[in-house]
């Protein structure tokens, strides 16, 4: 696609911050006070979509499949591990010693996440979003050479270094694709555009399930092909992405370079009516003038900042806290004690997937209609109450009717149901949503690296504790959740179709009170 095409008109270029659209605005102040009523489809068209899809498919995937991934083929690459390790040492392999490769083979990509969230401000800042994503396919490629020729090359440690490489590369897309989207999205589909993300997350996770059945790659002879698989919607986004621009707000805030962020939003919105939007960046890229550059220390001792910063990473603690990540695993075993043989639990585990994938494309319909906040506390709430009624048919299910067995499968499904609906999709945009554009990389970085410490803390612990308490260990989830529904209720704001003006002079006047 030719940009050149698209471009407006010089003497709507040549307009001065001054003059706008024709409307007085104070230079800080924020929107004016006379505004069109607002077209709910204006801004949609297929050129953001391709830039949305460019962004998210190449980026949430990583993040998905690599998490999924490595659940099907677990049994067939530990015996590979056992045998390779005997033919180095011609000794017999004692399982724990294959236990504790394929553990950290699985946890080093939590690791390069952390890493990677930690890095996403400065990646952000110096190549952009856009040319960070791009960049960021160089640890793609690294991550499928490894782990696909590992096995040739009958090195498990290939594995562990090519996870690692795709962790760093997940935690960096984690950042920079919401900031990314929210950044191109129309104010008033920023919520639907930011669930996106995890959209692609839960189908990605579901294509990794898939694929990995026995009948596909889930073999001897093809897992290899399975996890260097990820290597394809690299290649998607480094065929699409380019084509698009880089974030107009990045442009204009970060570079001061407003001709090329017109151009870009011109090209984003597929039209030259964007006089509204490029005033309120104008309006907020003035009053960042006002302040200094914001360093990390600013974030912790400027209220201002500190207030969003600890919601932000409060709901990113919340969302790997909320014991998903439990439920998951312990599905299929449940699925078991409902007496379904293997096969059909690991269908039922695909089916449970899917539900997920639906539960998101719901979320992202509504959540403009009942909003971020509303959306947490249901989500949360729901899942405190199933947490109660699961330990309760844990507790009984061995001796129960099967009956039981079945509550317990639907109980499940309605936990993954009130997980997608809100929590899974909202605190990976929300945090650009809280922040303007001098906080945005840094609170970004602090908040993904956040998430994924506490997805370590879940993968490292939740064994032991569920081998120590059992079905009980659910008892702790629901007192996390319950104190995440109270902390929600008490301290997020709705940031429903407000602009990052208008949320950032809500927490002014809170840090005053």
């Amino acid at each position: 696609m030719d940009t050149e095409k698209e471009r407006p008109a010089p003497e709507l270029l040549a307009k001065s911050p001054a003059e706008g659209n024709g409307k007085l605005r104070s230079p800080v102040a924020g929107p004016a006070t006379t505004k069109l009523p607002r077209d709910d489809n204006h801004g949609f068209n297929g050129r953001l979509v391709f830039a949305i899809a460019a962004a998210a498919l190449g980026s949430a995937f990583q993040h998905g499949y690599n998490t999924g991934v490595v659940n099907a083929p677990q049994k067939l690459i530990e015996e590979w591990i056992t045998e390779t390790e005997q033919n180095r040492t011609g000794q017999v392999v004692d399982q724990s010693k294959v236990t504790i490769i394929w553990s950290i083979a699985v946890a080093i990509f939590c690791v390069g996440g952390m890493i990677g969230g930690a890095i996403t401000g400065i990646v952000a800042e110096r190549f952009g979003r856009k040319g960070g994503l791009l960049l960021n396919n160089v640890l793609v490629a690294l991550a499928a050479i490894f782990e696909g020729a590992s096995k040739a090359a009958g090195s498990f440690e290939m594995i562990i270094i090519g996870r690692f490489f795709i962790g760093i590369n997940s935690g960096l897309n984690a950042g920079l694709a919401p900031m990314y989207l929210a950044e191109i999205s129309p104010v008033h589909l920023r919520g639907a555009v930011g669930t996106v993300y995890q959209l692609v997350i839960t189908i990605s996770i579901l294509v990794s399930q898939i694929l990995g059945l026995e009948s596909i790659l889930g073999t001897e002879d093809s897992w290899p092909i399975l996890l260097a698989i990820t290597v394809v919607p690299g290649i998607f986004q480094l065929a699409t992405l380019p084509i698009c621009p880089e974030s107009p707000k990045y442009l204009l805030l970060s570079k001061g370079q407003e001709m090329e962020a017109q151009r870009a939003l011109t090209w984003l919105r597929g039209s030259i009516e964007v006089h509204d939007e490029m005033d309120d960046m104008r309006n907020e890229y003035e009053a960042m003038k006002l302040v200094p550059k914001v360093t990390l220390k600013e974030m912790f001792v400027n209220a201002t900042l500190r207030i969003p910063l600890i919601i932000a990473m409060m709901v990113m603690v919340a969302q790997q806290l909320s014991g998903i990540n439990a439920v998951m695993f312990f599905s299929t075993k449940i699925f078991r004690m409902a007496q379904l043989d293997d096969k059909s639990a690991q269908y039922a585990t695909l089916g449970m997937g899917a539900v997920n994938v639906f539960m998101t494309l719901v979320s992202m319909v509504i959540v403009e209609k009942a909003g971020r906040k509303t959306l947490l506390l249901i989500g949360f709430a729901g899942m405190c109450c199933t947490t109660i009624l699961l330990t309760i048919c844990l507790a009984y299910v061995q001796n129960a009717a099967l009956w039981v067995s079945y509550i317990s499968i639907l109980l499940v499904i309605l936990f993954v149901v009130m997980f997608a609906i809100g929590p899974g999709s909202i605190p990976w945009f929300l945090v650009s949503e809280l922040f303007n554009q001098s906080a945005r990389g840094a609170a970004t970085s602090l908040a993904v690296a956040i998430n994924w410490t506490a997805n370590f803390i879940v993968g490292i612990g939740f064994l032991p504790l569920q081998e120590a308490l059992g079905g009980n260990v659910f008892i702790i989830f629901t007192i996390l959740l319950a104190l995440f529904v109270l902390f929600v209720y008490k301290k997020v704001p709705e940031t429903k179709n407000k602009t990052i003006e208008e949320i950032s002079s809500m927490f002014r006047q809170i840090s005053y009170q």
